[in-house]
């Protein structure tokens, strides 16, 4: 193990004389945390609708002042009263309303008359969150719109209740395990891609070639201080993350220290990953030029963005033998719900399991000549 050791000190030093490595692996997941967690995360407010009242009727009325409340309240859209539609229309198509609601002519009567009365609701669908939103604040509107003034203590009417099982989760904390692969995947780039390779590129690794260190030593030291500089990211990651997602107990000893041992999983994993897409480059703009290719094929299908429900097949596909799947299900399980061990266990069972499978292909590619 001293010639396996003697490699990690190497790398270790010189990751210690390169603060701008540093930085680069910690802040920059960190930054991503932050403007992404309440870009995506917040709650969409102050739309502008524009409503066109036809009626004019008592209902109609009733309607508006509903439109009043949800715009002192909820707040999630600000009403425009037009008394023309076709100028209503225009302004919507010029992106100066979000949507235009309609109230046609004899709505009041047919409300009264229980003739099915409805209204129009023309959005600007180029924006699918904003247009959702729109939606869903007036669908739960109309239900309490068209209640029975006295409600009977007893009704045939089937209703649901919702339990949440955990406390509300914000969406930065959704991202978070996602952010925390992605620092562990930023050291895995720089430790185990670009320095290997602009090492080659340098002749420092002629130096290794005239040892007698075996092949499987030589990876395996290259692996382990990769895994190192990549445990340290996605540590600070844990704790720091943790603290600025605002995580209910963020520094718990027992939940950091299952952590740490995802963490140390997850490190290993992405280098051998690393080690194993270099072990026979040379060019070093080649881990440069595939960096964004992998962050995007890796990272996305995972699930840390987005439930991997709603994927087509093919990315399904790719979800399930990518690292980063099993990365990040098992700190969401572990930051959002606490849970055990054995709620990880296949997904630590997975990681373990690929760096061996990896490390020992990229063993058997390594090549001890120029």
């Amino acid at each position: 193990m001293h010639r396996v050791w003697a490699i990690i000190e190497r790398d270790l030093r010189r990751f210690r004389r390169s603060p701008v490595l540093v930085i680069v692996s910690i802040i920059m997941p960190m930054v991503q945390l932050v403007v992404l967690g309440y870009a995506f995360g917040g709650v969409i407010r102050n739309l502008k609708l524009g409503v066109v009242d036809e009626d004019h009727g008592v209902p109609a009325i009733k309607l508006k002042e509903m439109f009043q409340a949800v715009a002192a309240n909820a707040r999630t859209f600000a009403p425009l009263y037009y008394t023309d539609k076709g100028t209503a229309m225009r302004d919507l198509r010029n992106g100066t309303l979000n949507g235009v609601l309609d109230i046609p002519p004899l709505f009041s009567r047919k409300v009264l008359a229980g003739a099915t009365p409805r209204i129009a609701l023309a959005e600007d669908n180029t924006d699918q969150f904003s247009s959702s939103a729109l939606e869903g604040v007036i669908d739960q509107m109309l239900p309490a719109f068209n209640s029975a003034p006295v409600q009977p203590r007893m009704t045939a009417d089937a209703t649901l209740a919702v339990v949440e099982v955990y406390p509300y989760v914000p969406y930065i904390q959704y991202l978070l395990p996602g952010v925390i692969v992605l620092a562990i995947f930023v050291s895995a780039m720089i430790g185990g891609g670009i320095i290997f390779i602009d090492d080659k590129a340098r002749g420092l690794h002629e130096g290794y070639l005239v040892t007698p260190i075996r092949k499987f030593e030589l990876i395996l030291g290259f692996t382990l201080s990769g895994a190192a500089k990549a445990i340290i990211a996605g540590f600070v990651l844990v704790t720091l993350g943790s603290i600025i997602a605002g995580i209910p107990d963020p520094l718990n000893i027992v939940r950091l220290a299952k952590m740490l041992l995802l963490v140390v999983a997850t490190s290993l994993a992405l280098i051998s990953m690393m080690f194993l897409i270099m072990v026979r480059v040379s060019d070093p703009l080649v881990p440069r030029a595939i960096f964004g290719m992998l962050n995007t094929v890796l990272y996305f299908p995972s699930g840390a963005v987005y439930p991997q429900q709603s994927f087509p097949g093919w990315m399904k596909a790719i979800a399930v033998v990518d690292p980063f799947t099993y990365a990040v299900h098992g700190f969401k399980q572990l930051v959002l719900k606490n849970t055990g061990l054995m709620a990880i266990s296949g997904d630590l069972l997975f990681l373990f399991v690929f760096t061996a499978l990896a490390m020992t292909a990229a063993t058997l590619l390594f090549r001890r000549t120029l």
